[in-house]
Parts: C-alpha cells; structure tokens; sequence
C-alpha cells in the first residue's frame, strides 16, 4: 500500500499550540489548531520543539470556599465539652477556697492573732524568726545576744554527745551516751520552746506574762548550764556531761577524752557567762518598762480571783 503515507493506528502526535511551527524565513505559517488557522510572527531559526505538559494535581472541591462547613467528629464535641465543665468546677472550687482562707485571715487580724510564716534556718525553715522587723530597734541587739545563747546550747549539747560518744568508745559504757542523746534530742528544742521564744514574744508584744515564763525557765537554764561545767555525779549518770571532774578523772586514763571534756567544760562555762548576762539585762528592761507593775497588778488580781 503505497498510497497510504501514515500509520493509522499510531498515536496521534500532541500539538502544542504556542510552539512554533514555521520554517527559517517564513512567517505566517499555517498550523492545525482545532481546524481553524494559526498565524506566528516568530523570524527566529530555531526549530518548532514538541511539549508535553504534565498535569496539575486535582484541587479538593472546597479549595476556593473558605466557608466550606469542616467535618467535626461528635464524640470530639462531647469531650471538649466535658473537659470545659470540669476546667469551670475547678475554677469554681479553686475561688471557694480563696474566699475561704481569705475570710479566716480578716478573721485572724480582727482578733489580733498574728500568722507567723516559718522562715529560719534558710535552707529548712522550721521556726518563725525575724527580729530586725518584729522586735523594737532598741532591743533587736538583746534579743540577738539571746538568740546566741540558744545557739550556744546547741553547740555545747552537740560537743558533749561527741565528747561522750568518745568516751563510750575508749572505756565502754553505754548508758552515758545514751543519756548525753537524750541531752541534746530534748535539751535545744525545749530551750526554744520554754525561753527564747517567750522572751521574743514578750519583746515584740510587751507582755508581763511572757516574761515571767522566760525568767522561770532561763533560770533553769543557767542552772543546768553551770551545773554540766561541774558535772558531779549526783543526779545524772557520772560522766554522760563533758564537765571539769569528769575532764581530769578521764585525763590520766585516756588523753584524747580528757581534753574533749576539757573543751566542754569550757563551753559550759562561756555558755552560763552570757546566760548571766542575758538575764541582767532583760531584768533591767522589765524593771523600767513598767511591766514589772504590771505583772505585779496581774498577780494580784489572780490572787483575788482565787480567793472569790
């Protein structure tokens, strides 16, 4: 079959309709463009390409609706429905609450009763204690010395359990140290709680009453303090206190405890000294603040009550 020139079922040959289909030299070329006739102007040289065009994603048929309604799942709804609720009855209990702690606050002031918030030692709060803003500026420096004899307990009850436990160690008795443990377990926190903090309440409130309990238990204190830097051995176990007799019965035996409880004494020693001072001074104050009329009136009212 010469007459046929093209195969009939060989595909159809894509035409682009903007390429250019001319030869050098010829403008106006024709061209196959939906039956009709395509016209250039192209007085290039360079050859007509084919182009295939690869073709565009499919577009979702909301793309150019921005009010398109967005498929929500009802079970979504519900629970962020419910996680509202509970977000407004926490709410709700958390302003309860408030109210509450607020309204026992106005309560606490009205009645005059002070919140103390425990701030001391820094690193492990376990007591209230601020006196460059609670206690009168004339007695901040008393107050601090007494604070010292409070810590000068602690350091000498600490000395002497090391002093004892030396000493169970070198010569073997038991009972001594446990005793020195009881001494410093009971001996600091209850100095807090019978002097120091009577006398810091009586100093930043003014009260007769306070003073009276620090005198009592201060001079308990004194005692003990002179009492461990003799250190008889009467009422407490021989040499369980790290005091002078104890230091020169333990010097010739064993030297290393002996100068441990020759250290204690010491302590002991310098730890009643302040005491004594401490308690001159505080007597001064109350003696000419007026309180001791004061307390002397207070006594004597109770008196009278007892006796109606």
């Amino acid at each position: 079959m010469a007459g046929i020139d093209r195969n009939p079922f060989a595909e159809e040959e894509e035409v682009n309709p903007f390429a250019d289909h001319g030869t050098k030299g010829k403008t106006g070329g024709q061209s196959k463009f939906g039956g009709g006739s395509f016209f250039t102007t192209n007085s290039g040289s360079a050859p007509a390409t084919k182009s295939r065009l690869s073709p565009l994603p499919p577009e979702p048929a909301d793309f150019y609706n921005p009010t398109a309604p967005v498929d929500i799942s009802l079970d979504n709804t519900v629970d962020l429905r419910k996680k509202e609720k509970e977000l407004q009855a926490k709410e709700a209990e958390l302003k309860r609450r408030e109210q509450e702690v607020r309204r026992k606050e106005e309560a606490a002031a009205r009645a005059g009763i002070t919140l103390e918030e425990k701030n001391w030692p820094p690193f492990f709060p376990i007591i209230h204690h601020d006196i460059a803003n609670e206690i009168p500026i004339h007695l901040q420096k008393l107050q601090y010395v007494a604070f010292t004899t409070l810590l000068g307990l602690f350091a000498c009850l600490l000395w002497n359990l090391i002093a004892v436990t030396t000493a169970w160690i070198k010569v073997g008795d038991v009972k001594i140290w446990f005793l020195a443990v009881i001494y410093f377990i009971s001996g600091v926190p209850g100095a807090y709680i019978l002097w120091y903090r009577p006398l810091y309440r009586a100093f930043r409130k003014e009260s007769a009453l306070k003073f009276g309990r620090f005198f009592l238990f201060y001079l308990l204190h004194i005692g003990f303090c002179i009492f461990a830097s003799v250190a008889p051995p009467i009422v407490f176990k021989g040499k369980s206190l790290a005091g002078i007799l104890p230091a020169i019965d333990l010097i010739g035996d064993q030297m290393l405890v002996g100068i441990f409880y020759f250290i204690g004494f010491g302590l002991f020693c310098l730890e009643s000294m302040l005491s004594i001072w401490v308690i001159q001074q505080v007597y001064m104050y109350f003696r000419g603040s007026g309180t001791a009329a004061e307390m002397k009136r207070d006594t004597a009212r109770g008196v009278i009550r007892a006796a109606i």
